[in-house]
């Protein structure tokens, strides 16, 4: 245990943020650069390091939570890198991007804030990327085994390594002109700068891994050739099917998917555009959608100028403390104030969108919203609560329904599909067709990065034994595990 009384003596410190006026004027990370080494040691010197460590059962991938919090305490960064890669490949995705449902099991916030597991866990791996401890892991010998991994966002990034270190020679095939999927052109530069993309990227490639962009499976080569190019494959093209809103009005021009709108951004921050196709400036801005994406959103047009940014949430506000329906350790659904909400903006719970309005030439000017109320368990409109708010930029953050299905990868490799539309796998995370298997979102349906990576490290060890007759490969989930929730 790295402090006894640490619990008792030490309060709950988080990272602290630039002010948000100063934020808003550029896309770097909102966090203070060098604010958490001072403080971290003593935060991780408040884990207890419990008989049961129910932060296990928060986090997928089984992360030695309590041994590198000491680790942290004792200030021996070396040794608390190894412990924190030895479950997670990519640890400085998770701790800047993770909602942290380990924090949310943490023991210790039964009746006290709970242990600062995700800014220990950032410290840790920006520690270790600065002190040389992240290197290239190539394997001793090759396997002879060809495996093709389609999609480069965690889920596919976590399987391809693993592959590699096992072995086996890896090829990555990316849709996009650049690798990282969604951490590459769905997540602001604000939240996570690409730096940390860039520099897995080189380890990988130094460790074996090939990559090749601008490459859609189904599209550019058909699914079918490759499977028989390849000895396995591993589909983790993710579920990008965005959430529609089929209201009268859609049609206006102004009106996007958030994943139409924030890739645009970040570009800008990559040198592809002066200005974004896309942008806030000037305008009154709809953010449709409270989640983390919804967020995302609201930041980007902070950013980019907008007149005023409204979020509209169609579910009620959560509330500030756990429920009793919400019981620890599951992950309550809680009122989240991010760095993006700081900045300012609107955040309108309870209502439902109607329709839009437009000029004359076509384009989106005001959004029409009603206030809705649940009536056994059913959301009904409430009458006399019609009204319409400005809204000459609208970005849909609903959430995705599925994978791709336009592209013709399901139907080339004659994937069968289950009761919710995402690919079946069995326990080793195989397909029905021989050699193929899935990971991710694909085959999970939309989830959180912690569980991205759990089930490209999970179907890693599938492809091995598939390959080779045995793996020594972990495996910290399996398909059907789901999220400790009520």
């Amino acid at each position: 245990m790295a402090d006894p009384k640490g619990f008792l003596t030490t309060g709950r410190e988080v990272a602290k943020t630039r002010p948000a006026e100063e934020r808003v004027k550029d896309w770097n990370e909102v966090y203070v650069p060098g604010s958490l080494l001072p403080i971290i040691s003593k935060q991780a010197g408040r884990c207890m390091d419990c008989g049961i460590p129910f932060c296990h059962n928060g986090c997928p991938l089984g992360n030695l939570i309590p041994e590198w919090n000491d680790y942290a305490y004792r200030e021996d960064w070396s040794a608390a890198s190894e412990r924190l890669h030895a479950t997670n490949n990519f640890p400085e995705f998770t701790g800047r991007l993770c909602p942290a449902p380990c924090e949310a099991a943490c023991v210790l916030g039964i009746n006290q804030p709970a242990v600062t597991i995700k800014n220990v866990e950032v410290s840790i791996i920006d520690k270790a990327w600065d002190s040389g401890d992240v290197t290239p892991q190539p394997p001793e010998r090759l396997s002879g085994k060809t495996v093709a991994v389609i999609g480069s966002g965690p889920a596919g990034l976590a399987a391809a390594q693993q592959l590699t270190r096992a072995g086996h020679t890896v090829a990555v095939y990316e849709r996009a002109d650049r690798i990282g999927g969604l951490l590459r052109y769905g997540i602001p530069e604000f939240k996570m700068e690409k730096v940390h993309i860039n520099r897995r990227i080189e380890q990988m490639r130094a460790e074996g891994t090939k990559f090749r962009t601008e490459i859609e499976i189904g599209r550019d080569i058909d699914a079918a050739k490759l499977r028989q190019r390849y000895d396995a494959v591993v589909i983790a093209a993710g579920a990008t099917v965005s959430r529609d809103l089929p209201v009268p009005g859609r049609e206006l021009k102004g009106i996007h998917f958030a994943m139409e709108y924030l890739p645009l951004a970040n570009k800008v921050q990559e040198g592809d555009f002066v200005a974004p196709p896309i942008t806030a400036e000037g305008k009154h801005v709809v953010v449709i959608g409270g989640g983390d994406t919804g967020a995302d959103c609201v930041g980007t047009a902070h950013r980019q100028g907008a007149a005023s940014v409204t979020q509209l949430e169609i579910m009620p506000k959560p509330g500030e403390e756990r429920s009793a329906g919400q019981p620890w350790p599951t992950f309550p659904m809680l009122y989240k104030v991010t760095s993006a909400h700081e900045e300012g903006g609107e955040r309108v719970y309870s209502v439902s969108t109607t329709h839009f309005e437009g000029d004359e030439d076509g384009n989106v000017q005001f959004l029409h919203l009603v206030e809705v109320e649940f009536v056994d368990g059913k959301l009904e409109q409430k009458p006399g609560t019609e009204r319409k708010i400005p809204a000459q930029l609208v970005t849909l953050a609903m959430g995705f329904t599925g994978t791709d299905r336009a592209n013709g990868l399901v139907e080339q490799f004659g994937l069968e599909l289950d009761e919710r539309g995402n690919i079946a796998r069995d326990a080793d995370f195989a397909t029905n067709v021989d050699g193929v298997f899935v990971a991710g979102d694909a085959g999970r349906g939309q989830s959180l990065i912690v569980w991205a990576i759990a089930e490209g490290r999970s179907a890693a060890r599938g492809v091995d034994r598939y390959l080779t007759g045995a793996s020594e490969l972990p495996a910290p989930i399996r398909p059907t595990d789901r999220a400790l929730t009520v």
